[in-house]
């Protein structure tokens, strides 16, 4: 399947990121049908129009007629509704997704799924510390990085399609990872950094704080506003290599504890000067 103007686009979960991409294939002039658990969430799409066609239930027809559908369900939800209801995709299409991890997913959706349908997974690594599809803007992909994660089981062409989407949606970078260099490296850039900052969050609770803090606290701790439910999930599912960035971190901070308490100045500065060099590989040009 190509990415074709009149191909009719099944997003099922439109929360932050699936209303998101909703917004650009509908702005790109695609026609966008939507599954939700909640009717407000419909309609709120449907007045703003985000969608063409919504529905709180799977109707046998919108997934018959969809020419590709994307995913952005929690990983055990998604699994789930692939089990329920893949008798209904039209033979030969492609699914992809949104889940923020892989190894634990992929192969179990690849496992069950009809062999006339195939599913190539991918990350966009964009979001916003508010979630719903009322916070969605397709503006959140430029400039982000969009990750996709074959097996052995996807063909060249599901790949090229769903590197094309990522492209389509304004992805200013489109990389490709097997699912178990995915969880490592997401372990670390995204999990770790959101654990960081629950953990900060939860060191005090003065509220009085808010009067006298600057721009690094707030920057520090953005993504601290947490959908628990959802975050819980993806930790316990990618539990092994979140566990191994966080010995990591703890291991780094012990060592800068321990250049404070000696008052060892030199060791912090190094820390300093290896932090400064590699944080400037971040930065947006």
């Amino acid at each position: 399947m190509k990415w074709i103007s009149d191909s009719e686009i099944l997003i099922v979960g439109l929360g932050l990121i699936g209303g998101s991409y909703a917004r650009g294939l509908k702005r790109l002039g695609y026609k966008v049908y939507a599954i939700s658990h909640s009717q407000s969430t419909i309609d709120y799409a449907l007045e703003e129009g985000i969608i063409d066609k919504g529905s709180i239930s799977v109707e046998p027809e919108m997934v018959k007629n969809a020419d590709a559908v994307i995913f952005g369900l929690y990983p055990e939800t998604f699994k789930e509704w692939i089990a329920n209801y893949q008798q209904y995709f039209k033979p030969g299409i492609y699914i992809t997704d949104v889940t923020g991890v892989k190894g634990s997913v992929v192969y179990d959706i690849q496992k069950i799924l009809r062999e006339d349908v195939e599913f190539i997974a991918a990350h966009p690594m964009a979001g916003k510390e508010v979630y719903g599809v009322r916070n969605s803007d397709d503006r959140i992909f430029l400039n982000a990085n969009y990750i996709v994660t074959p097996t052995d089981k996807n063909t060249e062409a599901a790949i090229e399609w769903c590197k094309s989407l990522g492209k389509l949606l304004g992805f200013k970078r489109v990389s490709v990872l097997s699912p178990e260099e995915h969880d490592e490296t997401i372990g670390f850039v995204s999990q770790l950094t959101h654990c960081i900052a629950v953990s900060l969050m939860n060191c005090t609770d003065n509220h009085n704080l808010v009067d006298y803090t600057g721009d690094s606290f707030r920057d520090l701790t953005r993504i601290a506003r947490i959908n628990e439910k959802m975050w819980s999930e993806l930790f316990l599912m990618n539990k092994e290599q979140l566990l191994k960035q966080m010995d990591i971190f703890m291991e780094q901070f012990g060592r800068l504890k321990g250049y404070l308490e000696d008052e060892n100045v030199e060791g912090m500065s190094e820390m300093m000067r290896t932090s400064t060099e590699r944080r400037a590989w971040f930065d947006k040009k």
